[in-house]
């Protein structure tokens, strides 16, 4: 069974839109979840430090212990074969990848941005500009990524999977929404529409230029880059 799986980020025949998942594509899938969702612990509980303010802080402070226990639920629906290894599976692909490099700038490690040496503004993109990246690019597109696999599913072979994604699909939309009113409230300035505009246009073209297609796994039946 093991020569089945040599390949599993390989696209599988007869994957698409319209069809159920294979299992080995539904293993690379479920990996890749499990790895945004303990990216998304760690990067956002980074930012809990550097937040200037508390109610923001106690904002995402709850959001990255939730993404903490969705990694969990999803190390749990890997599947247990011979010649699959968890940690081979938990990677993203280009897409997440590249969304994430940006998503992991100033801030990420507990620093503020450094200065430009001009007029003080910082050369990163600031608080607002990063929460504002997390609730309008990368969870709506993780919530598409989510909602496309759920539809793919199977009653009966895909049971444990599909409750999963409704239960993370619940908690996703709930924080999208949360997260969406909590940025409205910060914006307050005319500077602050623009650094949050600049920052979103760069993230959403980072993983645009990875070669995504809706959301931000890569499912299959995808567009793939020329």
């Amino acid at each position: 069974m093991s020569e089945r799986f040599t390949d599993l980020a390989a696209p599988v025949p007869g994957d698409g839109a319209g069809g159920a998942l294979s299992l080995g594509t539904a293993a690379t899938l479920l990996g890749e979840y499990r790895w945004i969702e303990a990216a998304l612990h760690r990067v956002v509980g980074g930012w809990v430090r550097t937040m200037p303010l508390a109610s923001v802080q106690v904002h995402l402070d709850g959001q990255s212990m939730r993404h903490a226990w969705h990694a969990e639920l999803w190390a749990d629906r890997l599947p247990v074969l011979t010649g699959l290894d968890a940690d081979r599976l938990t990677q993203p692909q280009a897409a997440a990848a590249a969304c994430f490099a940006v998503l992991e700038g100033p801030m990420a490690d507990g620093s503020e941005p450094p200065d430009d040496g001009g007029d003080g503004a910082p050369a990163g993109p600031g608080a607002l500009p990063l929460v504002a990246g997390l609730y309008r690019v990368v969870l709506p597109r993780l919530v598409t990524s989510y909602r496309r696999h759920l539809d793919l599913t199977t009653p009966v072979a895909d049971a444990p999977v599909a409750r999963a994604l409704r239960l993370v699909l619940h908690d996703e939309v709930e924080d999208w929404l949360a997260g969406e009113r909590l940025v409205q409230g910060l914006l307050t300035r005319p500077h602050d529409v623009a650094a949050v505009a600049s920052f979103q246009e760069r993230l959403e073209s980072a993983v645009v230029g990875a070669g995504t297609h809706p959301g931000l796994a890569a499912l299959p039946g995808a567009p793939r880059p020329a």
